[in-house]
């Protein structure tokens, strides 16, 4: 493989990995906060000792989430410096946002919140990790905002004497219309993976408590009380998300349409323009994804959901080639086909497949009932994996449906690598980062696995804390360390 292939490789391996962590933080910080705003407003001991609980997977997973994001800026430079100096006046302007405001909030408030248990008030202690929760999402918006740029390149102007592109207006950066609709989107999808992760974990523990009875009793480790609780709490958030989804999707489609209608035309496999276009449900091609051989299709369908009407035309992938090529000059300009339509449609697949379990959840609890069965934990360990497979499809569906192109119109992808890195380097650092990666994604879920295990913490000086009996903090406010517990440590 020469170098633009290997980069390509290793940008998209360690992208895909680094989004494992990214959905799981965003939605896990909110449903945190959720579960302590229910304890303070309820002073339920139970929702304590979930937020203690949930808290802690949050904590394990934000911190090996960073680790596996600070490469993925230095592979600018590393392997992609052409494109770094063709759009760093534009591209590092939300970048740097991202980190001079929302990972320093977000850094700043999850540390007051982990060492906040007792020292500080509780209302207080409360906003700490609703900062935390906001800032994930500051941070999604502000990355989202460099990528939209790439999608659909807004608030520049091209310096021919310097051979770069140089931003004129931030606001059109930021309120760019791929950007306006793909945020929400990433949004209602990471809801759907933290939601997962919670209702998988309660599911689990619902069903252990039901095998052992004495740990099922009110304030032992797997509490079906609380338990119950954050599985439904899991499985709302997950249909929540997963109807979030649906719809900033069909507007995100339409906006896909408008700006880059090769990647609908590739999602699609529709090869030549239709007036109306038909959905495919199944396309089976030519082995190079030239040509469709066999088809499955719903008449008119993708018509609507490409413009929001059933009888507007949709241009084909062959059409628009020819356009290309009379614009940007000779060249192949349609996505790898195969790769962008089976994409497309696992990302919908998988999402779809966790909305429905988490349906039947909500069915399989109800009225204090408790799952026992074996399939019950099988179903509770798949969970997670639907929602971060769907996320992955989705970022591979944008990113290799965009190319050949890696500023949309402006750079192609070729013309974006490195000129004084060689195969070898670029094969040497795509080795080590897939060996470094892949112990980082076991170590995260050992962790996972060995903090959910044992069940719920025991919080008993918290809980009278947070009633108003400051166990903490003196009256005076100076802390009396002998007398006061330390269970608020994780």
């Amino acid at each position: 493989m020469d170098v633009l292939e290997l980069a390509r490789w290793q940008f998209g391996i360690t992208t895909v990995v680094h989004y494992f962590f990214v959905p799981f933080t965003i939605s896990m910080a909110f449903l945190v906060a959720i579960m302590e705003t229910i304890w303070l407003r309820t002073h339920s001991e139970r929702w304590l000792r979930l937020t203690k609980f949930f808290g802690k997977l949050l904590l394990i997973n934000l911190a090996v989430g960073v680790v596996t994001g600070l490469v993925q800026e230095f592979q600018f430079g590393m392997n992609w410096s052409d494109f770094s100096r063709f759009v760093g006046d534009v591209f590092g302007a939300p970048l740097a946002m991202e980190a001079l405001l929302a990972f320093y909030l977000e850094s700043v408030f999850v540390g007051v919140w982990i060492f906040g248990w007792g020292r500080i008030p509780p209302k207080v202690h409360l906003a700490t990790i609703w900062v935390t929760a906001v800032a994930t999402l500051l941070s999604a918006y502000f990355i989202l905002a460099a990528n939209s740029f790439m999608q659909n390149p807004v608030g520049y102007e091209i310096n021919e004497a310097a051979g770069r592109a140089e931003m004129t207006d931030i606001w059109a950066i930021l309120t760019n219309k791929v950007l306006l609709i793909s945020f929400p989107h990433t949004a209602f999808a990471a809801l759907m993976v933290g939601g997962a992760v919670v209702a998988a974990v309660s599911m689990w523990h619902l069903v252990r408590g039901a095998r052992q009875p004495e740990l099922a009793e009110p304030g032992g480790a797997s509490d079906p009380g609380a338990f119950r609780r954050s599985l439904r709490v899991g499985a709302v958030a997950v249909l929540v998300g997963g109807v979030g989804v649906a719809v900033t999707g069909d507007i995100q489609g339409k906006v896909m349409t408008e700006v880059q209608p090769m990647k609908m035309a590739a999602a699609e496999a529709l090869y030549e323009t239709q007036q109306p276009a038909p959905f495919s449900v199944l396309t089976i091609g030519t082995l190079d994804g030239r040509e469709p051989l066999h088809q499955l299709e719903v008449p008119q369908l993708l018509s609507f959901l490409a413009t929001g009407s059933f009888d507007a035309e949709v241009e084909g992938i062959n059409d628009l080639q020819e356009q290309y090529e009379q614009v940007y000059g000779d060249g192949e300009y349609a996505p790898n086909i195969p790769v962008t339509y089976w994409t497309f449609r696992l990302m919908i697949g998988t999402g779809v497949a966790a909305a429905l379990v988490a349906l039947w959840q909500l069915r399989a609890t109800r009225g204090g009932r408790a799952p026992t069965s074996r399939w019950a934990v099988r179903v509770a360990a798949v969970l997670p994996v639907l929602p971060l497979a769907a996320n992955a499809f989705g970022w591979i569906f944008t990113e290799m449906g965009r190319q050949p192109w890696l500023v949309f119109g402006l750079m192609r992808t070729s013309a974006g690598v490195s000129p004084g890195v060689g195969a070898g380097s670029v094969a040497a650092s795509l080795a080590a980062f897939t060996v470094l990666y892949a112990g980082l994604c076991w170590l995260w879920v050992w962790l996972l696995v060995k903090h959910a295990r044992p069940g719920l913490p025991d919080v008993t000086a918290e809980a009278r804390w947070g009633r108003g009996d400051r166990s903490g903090p003196d009256a005076d406010g100076e802390e009396d360390d002998a007398e006061r517990p330390l269970t608020f440590v994780y």
